[in-house]
Protein backbone atom coordinates (compact mmCIF):
# COMPACT_ATOMS: atom_id res chain seq x y z
CA UNK A 1 0.00 0.00 0.00
CA UNK A 2 2.84 2.40 0.83
CA UNK A 3 4.49 1.70 -2.49
CA UNK A 4 1.23 2.53 -4.29
CA UNK A 5 0.91 5.84 -2.37
CA UNK A 6 4.52 6.75 -3.16
CA UNK A 7 3.98 6.10 -6.86
CA UNK A 8 0.79 8.22 -6.90
CA UNK A 9 2.57 11.06 -5.10
CA UNK A 10 5.48 10.91 -7.55
CA UNK A 11 3.14 10.96 -10.55
CA UNK A 12 1.22 13.93 -9.15
CA UNK A 13 4.47 15.83 -8.55
CA UNK A 14 5.69 15.12 -12.07
CA UNK A 15 2.40 16.30 -13.54
CA UNK A 16 2.62 19.61 -11.67
CA UNK A 17 6.26 20.10 -12.67
CA UNK A 18 5.48 19.35 -16.31
CA UNK A 19 2.61 21.84 -16.32
CA UNK A 20 4.81 24.55 -14.81
CA UNK A 21 7.70 23.96 -17.19
CA UNK A 22 5.45 24.23 -20.27
CA UNK A 23 4.66 27.88 -19.60
CA UNK A 24 7.64 29.66 -21.11
CA UNK A 25 7.59 33.46 -21.46
CA UNK A 26 7.47 34.79 -24.97
CA UNK A 27 8.41 38.07 -26.53
CA UNK A 28 7.21 39.50 -29.76
CA UNK A 29 7.49 42.64 -31.80
CA UNK A 30 3.72 43.08 -31.83
CA UNK A 31 2.07 45.27 -29.19
CA UNK A 32 1.40 43.47 -25.95
CA UNK A 33 -1.91 44.14 -24.25
CA UNK A 34 -2.84 42.50 -20.99
CA UNK A 35 -5.67 43.06 -18.59
CA UNK A 36 -6.22 43.29 -14.88
CA UNK A 37 -9.64 42.99 -13.27
CA UNK A 38 -10.47 44.53 -9.91
CA UNK A 39 -11.94 43.10 -6.77
CA UNK A 40 -14.74 45.34 -5.53
CA UNK A 41 -13.60 47.56 -2.70
CA UNK A 42 -14.96 50.66 -1.07
CA UNK A 43 -12.33 52.77 -2.80
CA UNK A 44 -11.22 53.10 -6.41
CA UNK A 45 -8.15 50.91 -5.91
CA UNK A 46 -8.34 47.24 -6.78
CA UNK A 47 -6.49 43.96 -7.01
CA UNK A 48 -5.29 42.37 -10.25
CA UNK A 49 -6.07 39.09 -11.93
CA UNK A 50 -4.29 37.41 -14.82
CA UNK A 51 -5.89 37.78 -18.24
CA UNK A 52 -3.46 36.24 -20.69
CA UNK A 53 -0.92 33.46 -20.51
CA UNK A 54 1.80 35.92 -21.47
CA UNK A 55 1.31 38.19 -18.48
CA UNK A 56 1.78 37.47 -14.82
CA UNK A 57 0.74 39.56 -11.87
CA UNK A 58 3.01 40.29 -8.97
CA UNK A 59 2.77 42.08 -5.70
CA UNK A 60 1.80 45.71 -5.89
CA UNK A 61 4.46 48.20 -4.82
CA UNK A 62 2.06 51.18 -4.77
CA UNK A 63 -1.24 49.53 -3.80
CA UNK A 64 -2.70 49.34 -7.30
CA UNK A 65 -3.39 46.83 -10.04
CA UNK A 66 -0.24 45.15 -11.42
CA UNK A 67 0.64 43.49 -14.70
CA UNK A 68 4.07 42.05 -15.57
CA UNK A 69 4.35 41.79 -19.34
CA UNK A 70 6.96 41.95 -22.11
CA UNK A 71 9.74 42.81 -19.66
CA UNK A 72 7.80 45.64 -17.98
CA UNK A 73 6.03 46.16 -14.66
CA UNK A 74 2.77 48.11 -15.15
CA UNK A 75 0.88 49.41 -12.13
CA UNK A 76 -2.25 51.55 -12.07
CA UNK A 77 -3.31 53.43 -8.94
CA UNK A 78 -6.55 55.46 -8.85
CA UNK A 79 -7.55 57.90 -6.12
CA UNK A 80 -10.87 59.77 -6.00
CA UNK A 81 -10.44 63.50 -5.41
CA UNK A 82 -12.77 66.48 -5.11
CA UNK A 83 -12.29 67.47 -8.77
CA UNK A 84 -12.19 63.97 -10.30
CA UNK A 85 -10.07 60.83 -10.21
CA UNK A 86 -6.30 61.04 -9.93
CA UNK A 87 -4.60 58.35 -12.05
CA UNK A 88 -1.01 57.29 -11.32
CA UNK A 89 0.67 54.87 -13.73
CA UNK A 90 3.99 53.26 -12.85
CA UNK A 91 5.93 52.01 -15.87
CA UNK A 92 9.04 50.13 -14.79
CA UNK A 93 11.45 47.54 -16.12
CA UNK A 94 10.47 44.12 -14.74
CA UNK A 95 13.96 42.96 -13.76
CA UNK A 96 14.88 45.80 -11.40
CA UNK A 97 11.71 47.95 -11.22
CA UNK A 98 13.63 50.92 -12.57
CA UNK A 99 11.30 53.70 -13.72
CA UNK A 100 11.00 54.33 -17.48
CA UNK A 101 10.87 58.15 -17.75
CA UNK A 102 10.97 58.65 -21.50
CA UNK A 103 7.81 56.90 -22.71
CA UNK A 104 4.75 58.34 -24.40
CA UNK A 105 1.79 57.24 -22.26
CA UNK A 106 -1.89 57.67 -23.09
CA UNK A 107 -4.95 56.43 -21.20
CA UNK A 108 -8.14 55.58 -23.06
CA UNK A 109 -10.87 55.68 -20.42
CA UNK A 110 -14.41 54.42 -20.79
CA UNK A 111 -16.64 56.15 -18.24
CA UNK A 112 -19.54 54.36 -16.48
CA UNK A 113 -22.03 55.93 -18.94
CA UNK A 114 -20.09 54.48 -21.91
CA UNK A 115 -18.49 57.71 -23.12
CA UNK A 116 -14.75 57.66 -23.79
CA UNK A 117 -11.93 60.06 -23.01
CA UNK A 118 -8.31 60.05 -24.14
CA UNK A 119 -5.81 61.44 -21.65
CA UNK A 120 -2.08 62.10 -22.06
CA UNK A 121 -0.16 61.20 -18.92
CA UNK A 122 2.78 63.39 -17.94
CA UNK A 123 5.90 62.06 -16.23
CA UNK A 124 6.38 63.15 -12.61
CA UNK A 125 10.15 62.92 -12.05
CA UNK A 126 9.86 63.27 -8.27
CA UNK A 127 7.34 60.42 -7.96
CA UNK A 128 8.91 58.43 -10.81
CA UNK A 129 5.54 57.75 -12.45
CA UNK A 130 3.07 59.10 -15.01
CA UNK A 131 -0.02 60.99 -13.80
CA UNK A 132 -3.19 62.69 -14.94
CA UNK A 133 -6.47 63.90 -13.45
CA UNK A 134 -9.60 62.36 -14.97
CA UNK A 135 -12.27 65.06 -14.63
CA UNK A 136 -15.14 62.72 -13.76
CA UNK A 137 -17.17 62.33 -10.62
CA UNK A 138 -19.50 59.60 -11.92
CA UNK A 139 -20.00 56.47 -9.84
CA UNK A 140 -19.63 53.07 -11.47
CA UNK A 141 -17.11 50.98 -13.38
CA UNK A 142 -14.32 52.64 -15.37
CA UNK A 143 -12.34 50.73 -17.99
CA UNK A 144 -8.83 51.97 -18.75
CA UNK A 145 -6.50 50.99 -21.59
CA UNK A 146 -3.02 52.40 -20.97
CA UNK A 147 -1.00 52.67 -24.18
CA UNK A 148 2.75 53.14 -23.74
CA UNK A 149 5.40 53.67 -26.38
CA UNK A 150 8.88 52.97 -25.02
CA UNK A 151 11.40 53.85 -27.75
CA UNK A 152 9.17 52.31 -30.42
CA UNK A 153 8.12 49.28 -28.35
CA UNK A 154 4.40 49.14 -27.57
CA UNK A 155 3.58 48.14 -23.99
CA UNK A 156 -0.14 48.23 -23.28
CA UNK A 157 -2.28 47.21 -20.33
CA UNK A 158 -6.00 47.02 -19.60
CA UNK A 159 -7.35 47.84 -16.18
CA UNK A 160 -10.70 48.58 -14.61
CA UNK A 161 -11.84 50.07 -11.33
CA UNK A 162 -15.04 51.08 -9.60
CA UNK A 163 -15.77 54.43 -8.08
CA UNK A 164 -18.46 54.42 -5.47
CA UNK A 165 -20.84 57.24 -4.79
CA UNK A 166 -19.75 59.42 -1.92
CA UNK A 167 -22.23 61.22 0.25
CA UNK A 168 -21.65 64.77 1.43
CA UNK A 169 -22.20 65.42 5.09
CA UNK A 170 -25.42 67.19 5.94
CA UNK A 171 -25.35 70.65 7.39
CA UNK A 172 -27.09 71.00 10.74
CA UNK A 173 -29.96 73.50 10.82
Amino acid sequence: MRLFQSILLSLASLTVLAACSNSTPTTSSTPTTTAAKPVETSKASSSPSMATSEAKNTTSKQGGQVIESAGFHLELVTVPEESGIHIDFFLQKSDNHEAVPDAKVTAQVQLPDGTKQNLDLKYDAEGKHYAVLLPSKASGEYKVAVLSDVKGEKVNGRFSFKKYRTYATRKKR
